[in-house]
């Protein structure tokens, strides 16, 4: 959630046009985006993106203590995330490159530095 509160924010202030999970779902499944009421739309996008962040957040739980214990290991996988994004998967899915503007790149990966953060302290809570 801290994540979306920042993306929220870099929308609003015009760092960013379009989400990646917006995209994506524009480009994937583009009946299922578009059988959606205009106004429902920021929600399916949300839920799709904590889904896929739950994923991810899963995946870091599963890495080795040895790996996850250090300070670091947190925003580096964020960037991590971030990186595979922007290299493979929106390549692979045919995305147009208008995250160009550096701006913009710079907003999301602040956001995924953050969700980094928060994946790495959530898997350091002591289990009761």
């Amino acid at each position: 959630m801290a994540m979306s509160g920042l993306r929220q924010f870099t929308v609003s202030l015009g760092l960013v046009e379009r989400t990646p999970p917006e995209s994506v779902l524009q480009k994937t499944a583009p009946e299922l985006f578009r059988s959606v009421p205009v106004e429902r739309r920021p929600a399916l996008v949300e839920a799709v993106h904590v889904l896929y962040g739950t994923c991810g957040g899963a995946a870091f739980g599963v890495l080795p203590r040895a790996i996850r214990k250090h300070r670091w290991s947190g925003p580096l996988y964020g960037l991590l995330v971030w990186a595979a994004f922007e290299t493979a998967i929106a390549p692979a899915l045919g995305l147009p490159r208008s995250r160009d503007k550096g701006s913009e790149r710079v907003a999301l990966l602040a956001d995924h530095l953050l969700y980094g953060i928060v994946v790495a302290a959530s898997a350091r809570q002591p289990r009761s």
